[in-house]
């Protein structure tokens, strides 16, 4: 890879990771191209990217933002989980994790702060904003539908009465 393309890799994943609601930090050790595979369609899956850099880029590309902080996370093999859905990518990453001990989440960046691992997997344990809004609606939608039940009820009771006397 020239220098050029270092350049525009460096600025491409300074502007990506600037946008990410939630970045993970990972090491990857010894994970086979069929891993890295799965992994890699967890992430789409999941709304997310997972890049691998040289901790060097990593660090050129954090320098003079707000995930500054994050350049001590870049040390040994590591790779970067990032995603827009604020719990998307630390989903993907800890539930990779939990099966293959060969990745192993080392730390994240959320709202302005770094995240120790229990942090990011705490993070992931939390429902996504989909899943908080369907809640959201079923939660809205409880007290019509029982008022609803409720108000045919009555009517339903005389139903079956006047159904019951007429077949005897």
């Amino acid at each position: 890879m020239d220098r050029s393309q270092k350049t525009e890799l460096v600025s491409h994943m300074r502007e990506a990771l600037q946008q990410a609601k939630v970045v993970v930090v990972t090491q990857q050790l010894g994970l086979s191209v069929a891993e890295a595979t799965t992994l890699r369609r967890q992430m789409r899956e999941a709304q997310a990217e997972f890049k691998v850099l040289k901790n060097t880029l990593a660090q050129i590309a954090v320098k003079d933002t707000p995930l500054e902080g994050m350049s001590s996370l870049f040390k040994g093999p590591t790779a970067i989980a990032f995603s827009q859905d604020p719990v998307g990518a630390a989903k993907a990453a800890a539930k990779f994790a939990e099966k293959n001990d060969k990745l192993v989440i080392i730390g994240g960046f959320m709202d302005g702060q770094l995240l120790s691992p229990a942090a990011v997997k705490a993070l992931a344990t939390l429902p996504s904003l989909d899943e908080l809004r369907s809640t959201l609606i079923a939660l809205v939608m409880a007290p019509a539908t029982k008022l609803a039940i409720l108000a045919k009820e009555p009517a339903a009771r005389l139903a079956r009465v006047l159904s019951a006397k007429g077949a005897v």
